[in-house]
């Protein structure tokens, strides 16, 4: 029995848990993969392989993931947080010497069982290990230059170790994801502004360094850019993912083509169609409402998941799930304005519409750390 004197209800135990997750934001997850299902059955031409069903069985395993992950007390998520850390920055020091190479970079390590990308994992463990330690530092001291140091190089060392793969836009997503961290941690909005006004000078020289011996960036990066900049400069070669992607999407129209009657997607002109441009597959089959509708899914996901945040008394616990909400949506905000050229082409795949193993269950994993949060969260007695 609760006693009147104390201003928290108690942490549920056992199976009592199941009745204080964060039950709307598991359902639309659970709504938004079953819609991938369905795209991912109509580029196969109607068949649940070669894609639909193992990425059926990864769900399965994600959603006993998120479970578990949720039964466990987050102060364990807070004690493991360095571990956590460590191991991910061990397996991309792995990539660059054991790495399988695709697409221009060395970013998978085979483990026979699955093919890990870690750069997906980092961006878990980098967030844990920020709020941890924000949980542990004194409020006074956030914006103290010393103490917005040693969090800047713990962005930084996974970002550059990203960057050298090559990966310059998943190394630029966990730098984002460190420093939106950061922001929500209380950091003074005045290095943030700093950081901002060094950018015009960092593109400049970037872009200045082309062709010299000391280039930052590869040519197939400089590539991409050139592409994002004008695709009619290539129109078959770099530029023809963008252009038959722009294709399919305005094929849609408002209420699409219908169930696997895309012509970009079907007749295999557009590349990609189960990966990283699956969004463009769902736009022409389902038009403006297919694709509106699963934005709003996205939409609704994030919203549920900052109530949980803003609602955790535990600033650990907040500042986990603020973060992960804040990964998820990088996710899918750049997917999307990859496929609609509004941003150069980079490997992030559509959060549980797109085809992949380690992608999925990493992401699904960081369900579970919001949900853990969520279920031991502090609750004000009413």
């Amino acid at each position: 029995m609760i006693s009147s004197k104390n201003p928290y209800h108690e942490i549920p135990n056992g199976f009592r848990k199941l009745f204080y997750l964060n039950w709307p934001v598991l359902l639309l997850v659970i709504t938004t993969a079953n819609f991938g299902f369905l795209i991912l059955y109509s580029v196969a031409d109607g068949n649940l392989k070669p894609w639909a069903q193992p990425q059926i069985i990864r769900f399965i395993i994600g959603v006993f993931v998120i479970f578990i992950f949720s039964f466990i007390n987050i102060n364990f998520w807070k004690k493991v947080s360095f571990y956590t850390y460590l191991l991910s920055l061990l397996l991309l020091v792995l990539v660059l010497y054991f790495g399988v190479s695709g697409g221009g970079a060395q970013r998978w390590l085979d483990l026979k069982f699955i093919t890990l990308q870690p750069s997906e994992l980092v961006k878990i463990s980098l967030i844990m290990l920020l709020a941890a330690y924000y949980d542990w530092l004194k409020p006074e001291r956030t914006s103290h230059m010393f103490w917005v140091a040693l969090p800047a190089i713990i962005i930084l060392v996974p970002s550059l170790l990203v960057i050298i793969q090559p990966d310059l836009g998943t190394g630029l997503l966990i730098t984002f994801i460190g420093i939106s961290t950061m922001f929500l941690a209380g950091v003074s909005w005045w290095y943030f502004v700093a950081i901002f006004g060094l950018i015009p000078g960092m593109v400049t020289t970037i872009w200045i360094s082309r062709g010299k011996s000391w280039q930052f960036l590869t040519n197939y990066q400089y590539r991409r850019i050139d592409t994002f900049l004008d695709p009619s400069l290539d129109p078959l070669g770099s530029g023809y993912h963008i252009t038959q992607s722009k294709i399919a999407l305005g094929s849609g129209g408002f209420t699409g083509r219908g169930f696997m009657q895309g012509t970009q997607s079907q007749l295999d002109f557009l590349p990609r169609n189960h990966t990283d441009f699956i969004f463009t597959t769902l736009a022409e089959e389902f038009g403006f409402l297919g694709a509106i509708s699963l934005l709003m899914i996205y939409g609704l996901i994030i919203i549920f998941s900052m109530v949980s945040a803003i609602t955790n008394k535990s600033r650990f616990g907040y500042l986990l799930t603020a973060g992960l909400t804040m990964n998820f949506f990088s996710y899918f905000a750049i997917n999307i304005a990859m496929v609609m050229g509004l941003a150069p082409v980079v490997g992030v795949p559509l959060p549980l519409i797109s085809y992949g193993g380690s992608a999925m269950l990493v992401l699904l994993a960081g369900f579970g750390l919001m949900q853990s949060a969520h279920v031991h969260r502090i609750r004000h007695k009413y």
